[in-house]
């Protein structure tokens, strides 16, 4: 589906906790095929970018790379950004900076924070309501130092086969060939931030709040469940929301056909 010129947009599609540019593989080029510019981005520590984990301290420093894709946007245009999973909180920090630069922000069953509550608020209520075995082989381990904390995050694979991946096709989850699921291989470790982000004042109401916001629902997520997705909108409130009934966590990957759709459809309407 060609898109006409005057309605293309640049869509940049920000990955979630672990993952990298490399999951948008399926989404990116049918994107690219209604006519839309597209940038995938691997944020600090993530994907091939070459920081280490122990380097990055804070959210502003895993999100130095989508800092420097909005840097790079003349003031007279503005993007579409989309965020999967944490990359809400990624979302989030770039609306509070680039307001003006932002015609739309997709949250794709993100976390998705307020304007009212510390940043941290949606990850505290989240790991609040989730007991310690739902997280099953993920490694969660200290990294930082007394003075200058950080909890290290990577998924295991159970977690990614069940939790993730859980109806994505044996293609997707064996990319790498046979007993090598595409995640295993290229996920790298990450952080919530969550020590960072209990020392930072809430996101602004200018800023953060004037972005327009679209929540799309992936029904059958088993990491982020769709009572806790549906529980973030009831919390702050979006323009619209959008429901795809058979993906699962990793919904780019899963039913990147559907999620192309809508994606076209919110920046017909919002960009």
């Amino acid at each position: 589906m060609e898109v006409p010129k005057q309605r293309r947009a640049h869509i940049v599609l920000v990955h979630g906790a672990c993952h990298g540019a490399w999951c948008w593989y399926k989404l990116k080029p049918l994107l690219e095929a209604a006519g839309h510019h597209v940038t995938s981005l691997d944020l600090s520590a993530s994907g091939i970018h070459p920081r280490s984990l122990n380097d990055v301290r804070t959210l502003a420093d895993y999100t130095a790379p989508l800092f420097e894709v909005m840097d790079s946007i003349p003031r007279n245009e503005k993007v579409v950004l989309v965020g999967h999973s944490l990359g809400g909180l990624n979302l989030a920090v770039a609306m509070d900076k680039y307001p003006e630069k932002i015609g739309v922000a997709v949250f794709l069953a993100a976390f998705m924070p307020d304007a009212k509550h510390s940043p941290s608020y949606v990850l505290d209520m989240y790991c609040e309501r989730t007991p310690a075995e739902e997280w099953l082989d993920t490694e969660l381990l200290p990294i930082g130092t007394p003075e200058d904390p950080l909890t290290s995050l990577l998924f295991g694979p159970k977690f990614v086969s069940s939790k993730l991946y859980q109806l994505c096709s044996p293609q997707v989850l064996f990319f790498c060939g046979p007993g090598r699921m595409l995640a295993n291989a290229l996920l790298r470790p990450s952080s919530l931030f969550r020590e960072d982000l209990w020392k930072k004042s809430p996101f602004s109401k200018e800023g953060f709040g004037s972005v327009k916001r679209i929540y799309v629902v992936c029904s059958q997520d088993k990491a982020i469940p769709k009572n806790f997705q549906l529980w973030q909108i009831e919390n702050f409130g979006v323009d619209e929301v959008k429901e795809i009934e058979n993906a699962d966590h990793m919904a780019m990957l899963s039913t990147p056909q559907e999620l192309c759709q809508y994606l076209v459809e919110i920046t017909k309407k919002y960009a």
